[in-house]
């Protein structure tokens, strides 16, 4: 199958700086792809070559198996794109920018006016269709332009920081209508800063740091990835001693927080194991048993920390 967007070596360079580095990734068919990194790592010079804004210095970008730099017409006849600073025009009213960009994307007028309708309702603006942008919600011109994104019907949707700066319910609509259209066979390539955004909504992520890809895989993955050490955190009915949870065999270090005992292991089934057989032979019962995974967050700290000297 080929992958819907294929970046292969993107490099591109200004001045004396070299904003990204002979980046390569692929995004399948049907995913929801994260693109993660610091401020500055080159999260938005890269979705700028990819959506053909700005030419690389070397390397390819393929979108919908087209050539973005030789075929940029039939590579953008397939995605839309939302960014972070709303495009719509405010003068305007939300009905007059989507009926505008269906006759950008040449699409015949009572499709246009079919297409609105649907999409206005979709984003919840139907009723607000004809007052002007400028009169807005941050929030409602988010849901406008990625309306405005969709006008089209497009198989893939870049997303530059689309909850950002957005109150709660705002958030939650844009996640929850992202999802949606995901589930109906939208590709979504969704550049964040937010780490449970990201978590709870992309099936991989891409991580970039100075220029660089470091990482790329299911977040789940990742977290485990980045600590090789397993946390347990347990509990019994009664007191028992350090040095006794200490010396159990698969435990490589124990600390107390509060009531609990926080158990440091490499072999996480092995520790529990040890753990269990230590309640039975002791008489002491286990209120409490959880795994401690590392968090999406500190899987991004890890990765984009640069190397100190």
């Amino acid at each position: 199958m080929t992958p819907v967007i294929q970046a292969s070596n993107l490099t591109k360079v200004f001045g004396k700086s070299t904003a990204v580095e002979h980046v390569s990734f692929e995004v399948q068919k049907g995913e929801i792809f994260g693109f993660l990194g610091p401020n500055g790592a080159g999260k938005t010079t890269t979705t700028r070559m990819l959506t053909g804004v700005i030419p690389p210095d070397a390397g390819t970008a393929t979108i919908l198996a087209h050539d973005i730099r030789t075929e940029p017409v039939m590579a953008k006849q397939g995605f839309g794109v939302v960014p972070e600073t709303s495009n719509a025009y405010t003068d305007l009213t939300a009905w007059q920018n989507l009926m505008l960009m269906g006759e950008l994307y040449g699409l015949p007028r009572s499709r246009a006016e079919q297409r609105s309708s649907e999409l206005l309702t979709m984003v919840g603006l139907l009723e607000r269709k004809d007052q002007k942008v400028q009169a807005y919600s941050k929030g409602m011109k988010q849901r406008l332009i990625l309306a405005m994104a969709l006008i089209h019907e497009p198989e893939l949707l870049f997303l530059d920081e689309p909850t950002s700066g957005l109150d709660v319910q705002s958030t939650q609509m844009i996640l929850t209508l992202l999802r949606d259209l995901n589930r109906k066979g939208t590709t979504i390539f969704l550049t964040t800063h937010n780490m449970e955004e990201a978590n709870r909504l992309c099936h991989r992520v891409g991580i970039i740091r100075a220029g660089k890809m470091v990482a790329i895989d299911a977040p789940e993955k990742l977290k485990v990835a980045i600590d090789r050490v397993h946390k347990i955190e347990i509990s019994f009915d009664r007191e028992v001693s350090s040095d006794a949870l200490a010396g159990l065999s698969d435990v490589t270090g124990v600390n107390r927080t509060g009531d609990k005992w926080q158990i440091s292991a490499e072999n996480r089934d092995a520790a529990i194991h040890s753990l269990v057989t230590f309640s039975q032979q002791n008489g002491a019962a286990i209120v409490t048993l959880n795994t401690l995974a590392p968090s999406l967050d500190e899987a991004f700290l890890r990765l984009t920390q640069e190397a100190k000297p």
